[in-house]
């Protein structure tokens, strides 16, 4: 935990939440916690199993009991005829992937799907692994997020990603957070937040989502905060717009 978020440790797989330059000696949340206890739980997921439960079966199973089944420890191959996965040897795993990848006649006909929770270092062997089979095709759960942020902010403002820099917190007078939820998905963002709201700046919170972390946040890095169960007031307005109500809002 105390190696996460550092320069010479590792990012945190929880979000993507950037690091400051000059990293706290804790900086973790909730969110990362859980995120690291799932990737080193030394719990096993066997052939049995998957022997005793279906792909269908496993559908109706919650987030947290899947996690909780613990990790893979051999390849799988899905059967179809018994909606089960069955293991195989890591030699036939490579083999059955080399022989299909070396079926296509265009490498363009591949693409490599890999998951938001993949590690940063496991993600660029796999991409290196891919475009040295000559494949630049990536796709993965960021696109979902991203592309349309590409094409409607380089319309907007002309460039298609976000234009704010950390540093930019501890500069401006005001934060509007509209289109995402911090509490939620990336807690880290509300320890920058609770320094800008200490230095006297200001921030508006638009959600449909009422969340009780833009609302007051207890820093659980500040031993004090902690244990008198002290709270610092985040947003100085909170606007609880209907979902798609962003644009009426705006225009007034």
């Amino acid at each position: 935990m105390f190696d996460m978020n550092k320069p010479e440790g590792f990012d945190c797989p929880g979000c993507a939440w950037p690091d400051p330059k000059h990293s706290a000696s804790f900086d973790i949340c909730e969110n990362g916690a859980k995120a690291i206890a799932w990737e080193v739980t030394d719990k096993q997921v066997n052939a049995s199993f998957f022997a005793e439960n279906t792909v269908q079966s496993l559908l109706t199973w919650g987030d947290h009991e899947l996690e909780a089944a613990g990790r893979l420890t051999q390849p799988l191959k899905y059967d179809a005829v018994s909606d089960c996965y069955k293991p195989l040897s890591w030699q036939q795993a490579f083999d059955e992937i080399g022989a299909r990848l070396q079926s296509y006649s265009d490498p363009n006909q591949v693409e490599f799907y890999t998951s938001g929770r993949t590690s940063n270092e496991a993600a660029f062997l796999y991409q290196l692994f891919a475009r040295e089979y000559g494949s630049n095709n990536f796709p993965d759960c960021s696109n979902m997020c991203h592309e349309p942020t590409s094409v409607g902010l380089a319309a907007s403002i002309g460039v298609g990603k976000g234009t704010v820099l950390l540093e930019d917190f501890e500069k401006c007078d005001l934060v509007i957070c509209i289109g995402h939820n911090p509490g939620t998905n990336h807690p880290r963002m509300l320890t920058s937040l609770r320094a800008l709201v200490k230095r006297g700046a200001k921030m508006i919170a638009i959600n449909p989502l009422q969340e009780r972390g833009l609302e007051r946040f207890t820093a659980p890095q500040n031993p004090f905060e902690m244990l008198t169960n002290s709270e610092t007031q985040l947003a100085s307005a909170y606007y609880n717009v209907r979902i798609g109500g962003d644009m009426a809002l705006l225009k007034g």
